[in-house]
């Protein structure tokens, strides 16, 4: 394998990789094994629950609530409704923002369902998930497909046989008020005293992979278990650190300081439904219905069967592998990775010496800030007049991502198309990042992985490079290229998906670890032709930024924040 050969193999290994991890599985019919999750049998329930609007207080949630404890009887558990008061007056408030004229305080009703297991005296696992939307929107994701998917995994368990432990069920109420039911639940109500592991559902969206974002603190012995149990996971424990920073909250959310060992999941692809009037049961994605019940059910299956609940362990460091597995490993382990990616680095030196070690490091360090300030302007460029509606936002995502790759290829086209690294200007291009990942590990380490494990591979490809010459080399290196290359776009993705209608920037990092695993394979481009490249891209993304800009509102905007209403 020759070196553009390797290159080419690399870049379409890592798109093929990134496809892989960021789509969700096929939908299973309901012809599957009743022990097995399907989609099409939940599908069943969406189409009832999230037949219209049902926000808290509401006489379509009561017809909800009736529905739900007819379907939680007809599924073997013992069902009760309880009263968790009024919605409080920063909740009435809200409620009245949606409406547009005041109302008094509604009413809270958790519903709770017990599936009796074989020894009764063992902590109990709660599944957990919202059966109130907001104002306007029907919510076949936000939270009816974590309702449904919750009735579907009982079913499948119950199929099974009588489970070790109790299952709870708790679908709460109140939660796009400001997570008032769980609030509620978890302050006082006797059953909270019973339950030992929480698995939650959520949705932010309308499809893609399901994501395990968030455990409760401690989370080592929590996440081998996952990683047992859970055959096609997607979960990284960079997602867990910064939902612990960031001012997010969902129904887990009050249950994180108590003693249980606790999981969130949620999808967020297909943005543009989120709160929308169009999250209809017929625009909801199935592939990530099933797979959030294939996650939900596997690691529901194996904390029922657990002799003992995952306790307290110091955090882990966790990323899936593609979707194919989870890898999993303690926090000191990023230092022998650092020592690892250094110690190729310095082979590598030692044998080309240090020529283009600076310009090396300058071009990387060029590179992601050129890339941050295109992606800063670019998204400025298309927003439209007056404050941004965030909803609006969300549904320009999927041109926001392709404005992404236009602009982070400029900047690669202009900034490295046309170098010849070399060894040593490879070695320089790694530094930065280096710098980077020491203090990501000293300060953040369960979230350092995304910059230690390239560095690691980076080092071995660059002793890969010096030792072999021949088609095997290129053939390793191409492998190392796509696996560093692939897992970046698939992060780059999650970024837009996530942050990407204000913080597009943050993507200019994954670009530049995904270059330097490529680097050793660059074929070098004319200065002319790269150049050109770059303001052909540019050109392409100041029109699409434009198109952004100049777009009607669209049409999936929630209605209380629509101008129109």
């Amino acid at each position: 394998m020759g070196k553009f050969a390797g290159w080419l193999a690399a870049v379409l290994g890592g798109i093929a990789l990134a496809i892989i991890a960021t789509t969700p599985p096929s939908p299973k019919s309901a012809a599957t094994a009743m022990t097995a999750f399907s989609a099409e049998r939940a599908m069943s329930d969406v189409r009832r629950v999230a037949s219209a609007p049902h926000p808290t207080g509401s006489a379509e949630n009561e017809k909800v609530r009736g529905f739900l404890i007819a379907r939680m009887q007809a599924l073997g558990l013992d069902v009760s409704s309880s009263s968790a008061g009024l919605v409080d007056a920063r909740g009435t408030a809200k409620y009245a923002r949606w409406t547009g004229h005041a109302e008094p305080p509604k009413p809270l009703i958790n519903l709770i369902g017990v599936l009796p297991g074989q020894d009764r005296s063992l902590p109990a696992v709660m599944l957990m998930a919202h059966h109130d939307t907001v104002w306007g929107s029907p919510g076949a994701a936000d939270d009816t497909a974590g309702v449904s998917a919750t009735l579907e995994v009982v079913r499948a368990i119950r199929a099974a046989g009588q489970p070790r432990r109790d299952l709870v069920v708790l679908f709460t109420d109140g939660e796009e008020l400001g997570l008032q039911g769980a609030r509620a639940f978890f302050a006082g109500n006797p059953l909270r005293l019973k339950v030992g592991a929480i698995v939650n559902m959520e949705a932010r969206g309308g499809g893609g992979r399901t994501a395990m974002f968030q455990t409760s603190p401690a989370n080592g012995a929590a996440m081998a278990l996952f990683a047992q149990h859970v055959a096609r996971p997607s979960a990284g424990s960079l997602a867990v650190f910064l939902y612990r920073i960031l001012p997010n909250d969902t129904d887990l959310t009050p249950t994180l300081k108590g003693p249980y060992t606790s999981y969130n999941f949620a999808f967020i692809g297909r943005s543009a439904l989120y709160h929308s009037p169009r999250a209809t049961p017929d625009r909801l994605d199935r592939g990530a219905l099933q797979d959030m019940g294939d996650q939900v059910l596997g690691l529901t299956n194996g904390l029922l069967a657990a002799d003992a609940l995952p306790g307290r362990a110091p955090d882990a460091v966790f990323f899936d592998l593609f979707g194919f597995g989870l890898a999993i490993y303690s926090v000191w382990t990023g230092w022998i990775m650092l020592g690892l990616a250094g110690a190729g680095l310095v082979m590598a030196l030692r044998s080309n010496g240090v020529a283009g070690l600076g310009t090396g490091a300058a071009r990387m360090t060029g590179l992601i800030a050129l890339a941050a300030a295109l992606l800063y302007a670019f998204n400025w460029l298309s927003l439209k007049a007056g404050p941004p509606n965030y909803y609006d936002r969300l549904a320009a995502i999927p041109r926001l991502e392709a404005l992404s790759l236009l602009v982070t290829g400029a900047a690669v086209a202009l900034v490295l198309a046309s170098w010849k690294p070399g060894k040593a200007g490879a070695v320089g291009a790694a530094l930065p990042l280096v710098v980077l990942g020491i203090v990501a590990q000293a300060l953040a380490p369960t979230a350092a992985y995304f910059v230690v494990v390239p560095l690691a591979l980076v080092g071995l490809s660059l002793v890969i490079a010096d030792r072999l010459r021949v088609a095997i080399g290129f053939g390793l290196l191409a492998m190392i290229g796509a696996l560093v290359s692939g897992y970046m776009l698939a992060l780059a993705h999650q970024i837009m998906q996530g942050v990407g209608a204000t913080l597009p920037m943050l993507t200019a990092l994954p670009l530049a670890i995904a270059m330097l695993a490529l680097l050793p394979l660059w074929p070098q481009l004319p200065r002319r032709t790269a150049r050109l490249t770059g303001g052909v891209l540019l050109l392409a993304a100041a029109g699409l930024a434009l198109s952004v800009r100049f777009a009607p509102l669209a049409d999936t905007v929630a209605a209380y924040a629509d101008t129109k209403h």
